[in-house]
């Protein structure tokens, strides 16, 4: 009942073997639904070729703090048109990230304002990418009042107070495989405390891989040990914890009617 909702399996460290990655999540862990990310051109368009190829997998779209300076009126009236394919439930990764600041903070800033106002103006979630950039972030989706919409914030590195601020703009919580490491305090913290209706899990394969994993590729398949680790940490089954999640991420996504059918 698994469902990995921030995966990148159109990256290049996936071309030898993406089939097989694929199927060994499916048959082998137990993932039945994906949402894999693109977020800049070349990623979105991966992205929603490999959306149309595999009946299980969904694309969001949106453009990386990294790539915001390559941003272009452009680009972003190309991720409207696409709000409209079938395969496309949410709008992301988009944010700050002030850890690598790849592109000046003012226009990686400037770039999420307009995508949170395109989330807003088709009704599809948000994607948030959030690095060393808390309070920035929080403060940017109460301007752009993105509670309207909500989201999702990914690979979440907040501490509870953080976590707090986000629940409060009808965001989720999602985590991935840095909840398994060792001596990742925080991250196990959230995991206990953040409500069980507004949990998600993910892999942000092929980065992140979980324990015993670490510094390895990440696949897709391997959200199961997410779930695991997180359900250890709340006292519940694997298999609660991984229905719970699914639930939180098709009523997120809007995918009811697909996959509750």
């Amino acid at each position: 009942m698994l469902f990995d909702t921030h995966a990148h399996l159109n990256d290049p460290k996936f071309d030898g073997d993406r089939a097989e990655v694929i199927r060994r999540a499916r048959e082998e862990y137990g993932v039945q639904t994906i949402l894999n990310v693109g977020y800049n051109k070349e990623t979105i368009a991966t992205s929603l070729k490999l959306a149309e190829e595999y009946e299980f997998i969904y694309s969001a779209v949106g453009w990386h703090p990294h790539d915001a300076k390559d941003c272009t009126d452009a680009d972003l009236e190309w991720i409207r048109s696409l709000t409209t394919h079938p395969k496309v439930v949410a709008l992301g990764e988009m944010g700050l990230d002030y850890y690598w600041d790849n592109s000046p903070r003012d226009v990686q800033a400037q770039v999420f304002r307009r995508q949170i106002a395109l989330a807003k103006e088709t009704g599809l979630p948000i994607i948030i990418h959030d690095r060393d950039a808390h309070e920035d972030v929080v403060r940017i989706l109460k301007e752009e009042h993105a509670e309207e919409v909500g989201g999702v914030m990914h690979c979440f590195g907040g501490d509870l107070r953080i976590m707090e601020e986000v629940l409060k703009l009808n965001f989720m919580i999602g985590l991935g495989g840095p909840v398994t490491f060792k001596n990742a305090k925080e991250p196990k913290e959230v995991a206990k405390e953040v409500p069980l209706d507004r949990l998600l899990i993910e892999t942000d394969c092929p980065y992140l891989a979980p324990h015993p994993y670490r510094g390895k590729r990440n696949e897709t398949g391997y959200v199961r040990l997410v779930a695991e680790k997180i359900a250890e940490l709340r006292g519940m089954s694997p298999e609660e914890l991984a229905e719970a999640t699914r639930a939180n991420a098709i009523r997120l996504f809007k995918l009811e009617k697909v996959l509750n059918a």
